[in-house]
């Protein structure tokens, strides 16, 4: 297993993990539960999500880029969807009515 990320918080990690899973990458979650033990432990101790196989490193890094680069922009621009039509809000990168994903800026 290869350490892809340290989240902030256990809901970052959750999101990225859904976002890696929704793209077909198996990883997991270690040390999420970790804030139960606050003031006990060192407060580095942040989850992180770990690669299972590491046959797809290349692939799961441009993606960790993708959701990086999207995180760090604006984002908050309103869309519409490239398959559908359907307007979302722009903190939707998923279309509600098709399940087509936001086209890439």
């Amino acid at each position: 297993m290869i350490q892809l990320y340290q989240a902030r918080d256990r809901i970052e990690a959750q999101l990225l993990k859904d976002y890696l899973l929704f793209h077909g990458v198996e990883c997991v979650v270690l040390g999420d539960f970790l804030s139960g033990a606050a003031g006990e432990l060192p407060a580095v101790q942040f989850p992180t999500i770990w690669l299972v196989d590491d046959v797809d490193e290349a692939r799961v890094r441009q993606l960790l880029d993708q959701y990086q680069h999207r995180a760090q922009a604006d984002g908050q621009q309103a869309w519409d969807c490239p398959v559908c039509g359907e307007h979302s809000e722009g903190n939707f990168d998923i279309c509600c009515n098709c399940g087509a994903e936001r086209a890439s800026s």
